[in-house]
């Protein structure tokens, strides 16, 4: 087993040119197998609401849920950097109340270092956190709000003609300078696009990492474990290309059990 991958680790990667992986994970089991599989860092993100709690939106799910998963995520991994988001509320009701969130998150969930989404929009809390010693993870990048806000076309179907726009890639890079000025220690950069994306990760000197709508010219990459395995009820329809179906295997298995069971054999396991 590989040595504990730290911050300086995930840093010293991007000077090398390697990339860093990443996975986002809510449960011990899925972290255990991500760990042994040699990925650098796990994500406790706040789309667990939706994609494992059947919540409408990931702005349902609160502080006190979000530490059960990190906690959870803790426990499961070794070697991996562990990274928590802070869930909606205490960044938006100011730095006091950010601040200690992210206490919490860091004392009470074991995480390594706190992603704040949205950012660009409070660099005050990513200092008042840096500050405090609390590595911070910062989310930022082309959405249909900062589209709005900077007057750029933004289609939800298509986006790539909004992040190739040279105006789009001079905003972003401006806007990862800051954060990067203000202390964070890794960017997760959504929407990145090729353009926007290359210009964002020559013109820093820390990690740029994507998930939704990145790709290989970042620093790294994270992806929902239940999208790297194919594990959610959608996949048993769906088309697109993944590693693996679990759905698919779960639903056979099931199948088969039910059929033993009410064949009247021993079910297995």
């Amino acid at each position: 087993m590989s040595d504990a991958v730290t911050i300086p680790a995930l840093q010293r990667m991007k000077r090398e040119g390697k990339k860093s992986i990443g996975v986002v994970a809510w449960d011990t089991q899925v972290t255990r197998i991500a760990d042994r599989a040699g990925l650098d860092f796990v994500s406790v993100g706040d789309s667990v609401g939706v994609n494992l709690w059947g919540h409408d939106n990931p702005l349902q799910v609160t502080l006190e849920e979000i530490l059960i998963c990190c906690k959870a995520v803790r426990r499961g991994t070794s070697r991996m950097l562990v990274s928590c988001d802070m869930p909606y509320g205490p960044l938006q009701e100011g730095v006091d109340s950010a601040l200690k969130a992210a206490v919490r998150i860091i004392k009470e969930g074991g995480a390594d270092m706190i992603k704040l989404d949205g950012a660009a929009d409070h660099p005050e809390a990513v200092k008042a956190l840096t500050k405090s010693g609390i590595p911070v993870f910062a989310q930022f990048g082309l959405t249909p709000q900062t589209a709005l806000k900077w007057g750029i076309p933004y289609s939800s179907q298509n986006s790539s003609a909004a992040q190739a726009t040279a105006e789009a890639a001079a905003r972003l890079v401006e806007e990862a300078k800051m954060l990067e000025a203000a202390g964070a220690v890794a960017l997760d950069f959504t929407n990145s696009g090729p353009v926007a994306g290359a210009a964002v990760v020559a013109a820093v000197k820390i990690p740029c990492i994507g998930g939704f709508g990145g790709g290989p010219w970042l620093d790294g990459r994270v992806r929902l474990a239940q999208t790297a395995m194919g594990a959610t009820e959608k996949w048993l329809d769906s088309k697109a290309d993944t590693y693996t179906n679990t759905a698919k295997s779960a639903f056979a298995a099931f199948q088969a059990m039910a059929e033993d069971c009410r064949g009247g054999k021993q079910i297995k396991g």
